[in-house]
C-alpha cells in the first residue's frame, strides 16, 4: 500500500465516504447512510461548520479511511474546549497498516492546536481491535459511557429494546 495521506473532507469525497459508512455500519439498516441526496446536503453543512473536521485517509489512490472531530467550546477547565471523535472507520483491506493510527494522530493534533484540554471517543465494548488502536495512539479507558438512541436499535442483546413504563420514567426525570 502507498503511504496514507489524511486531509479534509471536501464534498467530492461523498462516494467514499459513503462506502465507508456502510462498512462501519455493519448490516444494521438504521446504521447505513442516507440516500446520495440527503447525504450530499449533509455532507455540505458538516463542510461548512468550523467546529467539525471531517478528515479521510487517502491510500493506491483510494479513501480507506475517515473519522469526524467536533470541538466544542466550553466553560469550564479554564474555558478551554474539549473534542470528541466520532465515526472512525478504516477499510477492512487497510486495517494494520497504520490508517487508523495516522488519521487519528492527525486529529488529535488538531484538538491539541485548538486547545483542547481533552479529547475523547466512544466505542462498542465489542470492538476489541478498534479499541487496541485507541490505546495504541494514547486514549484509556478511564470512564464509563451511556447512550440513549432514540430509535432503540442500540439496546444490548440481554436487554428488550423497550421496556413498560421506561417512557414515562424518561418524561418524569426530563
Amino acid at each position: 500500500m502507498d503511504p496514507v495521506l489524511i486531509r479534509p473532507a471536501t464534498a467530492d469525497d461523498l462516494d467514499g465516504l459513503l462506502a465507508l459508512y456502510q462498512e462501519l455500519a455493519d448490516g444494521s439498516p438504521v446504521k447505513m447512510p442516507s440516500h446520495p441526496g440527503q447525504s450530499r446536503l449533509v455532507l455540505n453543512r458538516i463542510l461548512d461548520d468550523p467546529a467539525r473536521h471531517l478528515h479521510i485517509a487517502v491510500a493506491d489512490a483510494q479513501t480507506v479511511g475517515t473519522a469526524d472531530l467536533l470541538i466544542v467550546a466550553n466553560l469550564t477547565h479554564r474555558a478551554r474546549p474539549w473534542a470528541v471523535i466520532e465515526n472512525v472507520i478504516v477499510t477492512a483491506a487497510a486495517r494494520r497498516h497504520g490508517v487508523g493510527t495516522a488519521l487519528l494522530h492527525h486529529l488529535v493534533q488538531i484538538a491539541s492546536s485548538a486547545g483542547c484540554y481533552k479529547v475523547q471517543l466512544h466505542s462498542g465494548k465489542q470492538r476489541a481491535q478498534a479499541h487496541d488502536l485507541y490505546k495504541k495512539v494514547g486514549f484509556r479507558p478511564v470512564a464509563e459511557g451511556f447512550k440513549l438512541y432514540f430509535d432503540g436499535t442500540e439496546q444490548p442483546p440481554d436487554q428488550p429494546s423497550s421496556s413498560p413504563g421506561r417512557e414515562e420514567d424518561i418524561r418524569r426525570t426530563a
